[in-house]
């Protein structure tokens, strides 16, 4: 996360949400959401509880990330190798995208210039011009090996 006031920004969204979905942010949710906060990337389930020293429990991730799910706080994406891995949603953590490493499944997120993303937007409007598919989002997802694979 990049400094306390964002850190502190996130939680309280994140409370804020689960509220309006009558649900409690406990002590391990507030873990999983730091974690995910701090993440190079989307993690999975493992990853996460990897990343907390096992001080909660994996079935606890499990749910936590579920509840999540429900209220819109995280993503979920798959990699190449079919692993389930999760991140904050965009509205949390901003507009993004992903390098994704085909042999072992790791994702980063990259983040390209305005005027990349402003080129990503035109390709994306010309490929739905002439549609009935009215584009409201995009993601992009560069596969290639990571640097431990490479």
């Amino acid at each position: 996360m990049a400094n306390t006031n964002e850190s502190a920004s996130i939680h309280r969204q994140i409370e804020a949400r689960l509220a309006d979905h009558d649900v409690r942010y406990t002590k391990g949710r507030q873990r999983v959401a730091a974690e995910l906060a701090d993440a190079d990337g989307p993690l999975s389930v493992t990853e996460l509880t990897q990343k907390m020293s096992e001080s909660v429990p994996l079935s606890s991730v499990y749910r936590t990330i579920a509840v999540f799910e429900d209220a819109g706080i995280v993503s979920q994406h798959l990699a190449t190798s079919e692993m389930a891995r999760y991140e904050l949603a965009e509205w949390l953590r901003g507009h993004h995208h992903h390098l994704v490493c085909i042999d072992c499944g790791r994702v980063e997120d990259i983040e390209i210039p305005e005027d990349i993303e402003r080129t990503v937007e035109d390709v994306v409007a010309s490929l739905a011009s002439g549609t009935s598919f009215q584009p409201t989002n995009h993601a992009l997802e560069i596969e290639g090996r990571c640097k431990e694979c490479g």
